[in-house]
């Protein structure tokens, strides 16, 4: 008589499966996140260029808006912010579009057999390319306003790497919650617009903490609740140079086992189910 695994056995298998299944797809999700962006700049003159275009007006603006208004100057005011809005692109796209991503591939995946992981591959892997070409940007930034970097800032490649991980869970939890909960979805998004103003992207966190006014200061500190803050300082700060500080990476580490380890149950409990939700 052979054993049979336990039905919770099973199913802890069946999510790793889906993951490994769909990370061997690569060519598939590859494919759709590139026909992505095409679709989306199909009739366009400069294609995805209007993505660094659209990033470098933004920042340049608030660059200028913010240098005059907190005194500081525009070499230090504006690669913060532009660094800023390239890492928070890539943030908000994995928490909005993941609050919607089996939604939005209701038709494939009644009608395509493959593991749910792969629409959850190709939003990560379609941010990427988004974040691709803001580098663009960074690039041009690099030669008006020249950074100090060393070998350090190479740590940016293994900060995005985590980031990236992260964003997979965060796009596949939401994406399983939302598909039950279809009100959440708005919310979520609502939740996005929200974070951008509490999380230090156009405004220096440093400036605040180190103020002369205590009571500033003071609320300035509170900003280290935000996780968001350390996922956006993990590559910020190497790729201006920066010294970098070892609770981000703490922190940065510890949400994403947690992170997985509360999506792996998700998945695991739900994944079933997503096919009829849509």
């Amino acid at each position: 008589m052979t054993a049979t695994a336990a039905p919770g056995v099973r199913s802890w298998r069946r999510a790793v499966d889906d993951l490994v299944g769909g990370w061997g797809q690569r060519q598939l999700w590859g494919h759709l996140g590139w026909q992505d962006i095409r679709q989306r700049y199909r009739r366009s003159v400069l294609g995805p260029v209007w993505i660094s275009i659209s990033m470098a007006v933004t920042a340049i603006a608030l660059g200028v808006l913010y240098a005059g208004l907190f005194g500081n100057d525009l070499s230090v005011q504006l690669p913060y912010i532009l660094v800023g809005f390239i890492v928070w692109a890539f943030i908000s796209g994995c928490i909005s579009e993941g609050s919607e991503v089996f939604i939005a591939n209701e038709g494939l995946i009644k009608h395509l057999p493959a593991p749910l992981s792969v629409h959850i591959y190709r939003l990560v892997w379609r941010q990427t390319l988004f974040f691709g070409h803001n580098l663009v940007v960074y690039a041009v930034m690099l030669i008006v306003f020249p950074q100090d970097l060393t070998w350090r800032s190479l740590t940016a490649i293994p900060a995005f790497g985590l980031l990236m991980l992260n964003g997979a869970w965060v796009a596949l939890l939401l994406g399983i919650v939302t598909t039950r909960f279809r009100d959440l979805t708005p919310i979520t998004q609502s939740l996005v617009q929200l974070l951008f103003f509490l999380t230090p992207i156009v405004w220096i966190y440093e400036d605040l903490v180190n103020s002369p006014n205590t009571a500033i200061a003071e609320r300035a500190r509170l900003v280290e609740f935000n996780p968001l803050l350390h996922f956006l300082e993990i590559i910020r700060q190497p790729m201006l140079g920066h010294e970098q500080h070892l609770r981000h990476w703490i922190v940065v580490l510890v949400i994403t086992v947690v992170g997985w380890a509360l999506t792996l149950y998700a998945l695991r409990r739900f994944r079933s189910r997503v096919s009829y939700w849509v």
